[in-house]
């Protein structure tokens, strides 16, 4: 299962980018791999908490169904698929740092990319992935600084 770890500093407080990421909307403004995301319900996001979204990954519009299975609120959030052909888990954990936030992201996911090809193909995708992935962290950075200014 390959794996993305990483941390980005946001020049916010820690509550701020915490709550900022707990508002489904939020998410496609600066994933840009997200086309949609939307809470299940409208309760305060908890252990249990669904989200309902579609991704686009390879050109192909992928839908999907996460949980929170870990919440601390303004420290950790961890959710994971529970539908969609994709299987993954997501986590966010934020701690306060001298410029702000520390903000950690970690994706853990099912590449789907099965047999001998798959296998010699998963450094590949993970580390164009990863790229994604840090760029993505920088729009978040910048759109929750901009809010600031």
């Amino acid at each position: 299962m390959p794996v993305i770890d990483e941390t980005v500093v946001i020049a916010r407080p820690a509550a701020e980018v915490f709550d900022f990421l707990m508002v489904a909307e939020n998410l496609p403004r600066w994933d840009s791999s997200m086309l949609e995301c939307a809470q299940v319900g409208d309760e305060a996001v908890t252990v249990g908490t669904r989200y309902r979204g579609a991704s686009k990954i390879l050109g192909r519009r992928i839908e999907w169904i996460t949980e929170v299975v870990e919440f601390t609120p303004c420290v950790r959030a961890a959710s994971r698929s529970v539908a969609g052909p994709l299987t993954f888990t997501v986590s966010y954990e934020v701690s306060p740092a001298p410029a702000g936030t520390t903000l950690r992201y970690r994706l853990a996911a099912e590449s789907g990319l099965g047999g001998t090809f798959g296998r010699a193909m998963e450094p590949i995708v993970r580390r164009a992935q990863t790229k994604v992935v840090r760029a993505n962290l920088g729009t978040l950075a910048s759109l929750l600084e901009q809010r600031a200014a």
